[in-house]
């Protein structure tokens, strides 16, 4: 053997990862949880911000109109958060 094709063998050997090894032996490595787990909350939260986006673009009414709606109703619904949806709880004076 001559030193130009060892260098080229040790190039390839290089070149192998722990993937390539388990591949020849018939094994490959475990997968975690997480593996799973951290693409499938990426894709939600991206659907989610393309949804929000979406409604944000298709609502019926301008910005300003709907910010006064969304914080008429938030108002009108704080005495029954406060009163844990009772509404005789409400109505009742201190």
């Amino acid at each position: 053997m001559t030193a130009a094709t060892v260098l080229k063998n040790l190039r390839k050997l290089a070149d192998v990862d722990k993937d390539d090894v388990l591949g020849l032996i018939g094994l490959e490595e475990r997968r975690t949880a997480s593996d799973k787990l951290v693409p499938a909350l990426a894709l939600f939260g991206a659907g989610v911000l393309v949804g929000v986006g979406l409604g944000l673009m298709l609502a019926p009414k301008p910005g300003r109109e709907l910010r006064a709606d969304v914080k008429q109703r938030l108002q009108k619904g704080q005495p029954a958060a406060s009163t844990n949806g009772d509404p005789a709880a409400a109505t009742k004076t201190a």
